[in-house]
């Protein structure tokens, strides 16, 4: 990362499907070795499934749950004479939507299932029902922040 100045975010296009920048922002979180296609399909194929289970708007059940575990706070590491201090500090959005990305592909990934497409739909639907591993993530990250807030005064 460099220290005189930051380089300038790179703008998504919005995906074919759906126009929707944070679908396309998943599908590039999922892919691997360069195969976005392969993670497209995966991903089309999650949220049609989320529409026959919901009926209801697959993007709009997709944004609910990103919001249900976006992050608000954090911990960050802060070392002061000698100790180091668990220091809670407001998470910047886009970093938080970040988070919030990993954080559900994270616990997709790991569950239980057969294929990654029902794995992810299940682990969609349950964020946004508010329930699941990624809400219990992001309801342990604003625990730990709160039981730190006394040292909030070496931010």
């Amino acid at each position: 990362m460099p220290r005189r100045n930051r380089p300038p975010r790179r703008v998504i296009a919005p995906d074919v499907r759906y126009n929707s920048i944070h679908v396309e922002m998943f599908i590039n979180r999922m892919m691997y070795g360069g195969k976005k296609s392969t993670a497209r399909n995966i991903m089309y194929q999650a949220l049609g499934q989320i529409e026959e289970r919901l009926k209801r708007d697959p993007v709009e059940v997709f944004d609910v749950a990103l919001r249900n575990v976006t992050p608000i706070v954090e911990v960050k590491a802060r070392r002061v004479g000698g100790s180091t201090y668990q220091v809670p500090v407001e998470v910047s959005p886009h970093r938080a939507r970040s988070l919030a990305m990993r954080w559900l592909l994270g616990f997709a990934r790991s569950r239980g299932g057969r294929g990654m497409v029902s794995k992810l739909s299940a682990e969609i639907i349950d964020a946004f029902h508010g329930q699941g591993n990624t809400v219990k993530r992001k309801d342990d990250t604003h625990r730990m922040a709160e039981a730190n807030k006394a040292y909030a005064h070496f931010r």
